[in-house]
């Protein structure tokens, strides 16, 4: 690395430092933190302070993208891995809305009002009340009126319909994008912009046959270009759709991979293990997870179905890869304006990989298979592809559901000697507050617009930039949909809606085949007693029946024929039932009904 990258990042750590100290000692450490923080340096000329992106993708598996281990191509975030670090052990909240809720505001989603999707609404609950609460603020909120241009492109799925859009949660910019939208000639109705009502094919959403992935890119670098007007520093977030369901992608990338998942989803999980040992992501000796018992033998397919499944995997992939296409738009143009190497990147998933139409997928809706009018859902069998090693999928607090990738780039931030490196602490979607607010030199309120404020739960991963190693001073907690986890160290404790709590030792056994809840109940113990003590102080409610996930059996029915209508099928939408069981504290299992269409 040079001699010229290495001075920049002294000067930058040494002006981030000033700053943090001149925010005072509450932002130099973070709530429960013991020693994180960067140590004092001697006072100097303040630098100019970062600018910030988080992307976040919606649905995307731990290893969908080369960096973690994919066969996927996604050259432009293998140079963003290769110049920055990467985190081995950083954790969503299972599901769409409580990650966002937890990333935007460094609280976790039931304290911010958002313990399930935006329309799960009980306004007599203590937390799942579809909108962010006003016990809580956001990121922009704390950053604009530090002197942040704050603007934002993609999904926001945070409140839109209760009353906390973006522009309402101190986003200055908004092109508030309806999730699962790719195309502008989708039937999903109207962009928000800045909060006015834009029909989806409105030349001023995008001009031609766009793509959502770079549309999203394009408005987040004309925010760049307002930001620089302004001479402001910039918080951009940006939540690709990309790659939730219907997933779609233009034809000429999908032929591209398409017969390359012939091979099936067990033979392609263990290429990716072995790559992803030697990356060093997952331990030497870690074990693959087995295939759940729903999941199909891909060999006592019919030839027919292989194929249908080929298509299925080779759409998401093109999805991915005109993603990451999108991402080296991005780097490119803050390059151009000559904005990159003071730009952090943090770069993350909300959930794990999707299964919730089951194993036979879906792929309803009109031909082409990908295009604007079709319907396709890559189901179970490939979710267990996605999230490589692990066990279970989105909505559920094993690995599988919670684990993301995490790729962090700063040129002037982050020490050049750490290039490529691997940061093997845990980490959490509320750390991001703690983090961007340090860097910033932003003081986080006790109290915002008269309303009380709880304190943040994350911790700053800034001394992560030079090297240093992580410590959190108390355990991380999971609740989404009776689905619960707490992880004290190396010990995790996971139970699914229902089932007794299983004990893992993260350090000996990441992928969770090793259950030793019966050889240490002192430890179970403790940290079931851990989380019962969260939940109650964390406005979590009793859950009152099992959802499914996409852990159905199926029915290989394959096609638009009975789409959506068997267990094999796609989600529905969330019955009246559960409503009136949330509001009734109802507890005893009455059916098994599937997520919302948006999700």
């Amino acid at each position: 690395m040079s001699k010229n990258r290495r001075s920049a990042f002294r000067r930058g750590l040494l002006g981030v430092t000033a700053l943090a100290l001149l925010a005072g000692p509450a932002l130099a450490q973070g709530p429960g933190d013991k020693g994180a923080s960067a140590p004092p340096a001697a006072p100097v000329q303040q630098a100019r302070r970062p600018n910030v992106i988080v992307i976040l993708v919606d649905d995307m598996g731990f290893s969908d993208i080369g960096p973690y281990g994919s066969e996927i191509p996604t050259p432009n975030l293998d140079k963003l891995a290769a110049h920055g670090i990467r985190f081995t052990q950083f954790y969503n909240n299972a599901r769409c809305s409580p990650s966002r809720a937890a990333l935007m505001t460094g609280l976790y989603s039931h304290e911010a009002g958002m313990g399930n999707l935006e329309n799960v609404r009980q306004p007599e609950s203590k937390g799942l009340h579809g909108r962010i609460d006003e016990r809580a603020v956001t990121i922009a909120q704390v950053l604009q009126p530090a002197g942040y241009f704050t603007g934002m492109a993609g999904k926001w799925h945070l409140g839109d319909s209760h009353g906390t859009p973006p522009e309402s949660k101190g986003f200055q910019r908004a092109f508030d994008f309806p999730g699962g939208t790719y195309f502008p000639d989708q039937p999903k109705g109207a962009v928000r912009i800045d909060g006015r009502k834009v029909p989806l094919d409105s030349p001023e959403v995008g001009e031609g046959e766009w793509y959502a992935s770079d549309l999203l890119v394009d408005w987040t670098n004309k925010f760049v270009g307002e930001a620089k007007a302004q001479n402001k520093p910039f918080f951009l977030y940006l939540p690709f759709t990309a790659v939730h369901f219907p997933v779609m992608a233009p034809a000429a990338d999908i032929a591209r991979f398409k017969g390359k998942y012939m091979a099936g989803w067990e033979p392609l999980r263990r290429a990716r293990l072995e790559r992803q040992k030697k990356m060093g992501i997952i331990a030497p000796d870690a074990k693959l997870s087995a295939p759940l018992d729903e999941a199909y033998d891909w060999d006592k397919l019919s030839a027919a179905d292989k194929d249908r499944f080929d298509t299925i995997m080779s759409i998401y992939a093109a999805a991915i890869t005109r993603m990451d296409k999108a991402v080296g738009t991005l780097v490119e143009d803050l390059k151009k304006q000559g904005e990159l190497d003071n730009t952090l990147i943090l770069f993350m998933a909300d959930n794990g990989g999707n299964a919730e139409s089951g194993p036979d997928g879906r792929t309803g809706g009109q031909a082409p298979m990908g295009g604007p009018q079709s319907m396709v859902f890559v189901g179970l069998n490939w979710a267990t592809l996605q999230n490589t090693p692990f066990q279970y999928f989105k909505h559920y607090t094993e690995e599988g559901g919670i684990a993301t990738p995490m790729i962090a780039s700063w040129p002037k931030g982050i020490d050049p000697r750490l290039d490529g490196s691997l940061v093997r602490e845990p980490g959490h979607l509320i750390d991001v507050m703690p983090t961007v607010l340090e860097l910033a030199g932003a003081k986080y309120p006790s109290q915002f617009q008269g309303h009380d404020i709880l304190p943040m739960e994350g911790r700053s991963m800034v001394p992560a930039f030079s090297g240093a190693k992580l410590t959190r001073g108390k355990p991380l907690f999971w609740e989404h949909e009776g689905n619960r986890a707490v992880r004290d160290g190396d010990w995790k404790l996971v139970a699914r809606w229902g089932a007794p709590w299983e004990l893992y030792d993260m350090a000996k056994d990441r992928t969770e085949t090793k259950n030793l809840s019966a050889a240490h109940p002192d430890v179970v113990q403790r940290l079931a007693a851990q989380y019962e003590e969260w939940a109650a102080k964390s406005f979590v409610d009793p859950w009152p029946e099992r959802q499914p996930g996409g852990v159905v059996k199926g029915k290989l029915e394959g096609g638009e024929a009975g789409a959506g209508h068997g267990k094999g099928g796609g989600p529905d939408k969330p019955r009246k039932k559960l409503r009136r069981q949330m509001r009734q504290g109802a507890s005893t299992p009455a059916g098994a009904p599937a997520p919302a269409a948006e999700d």
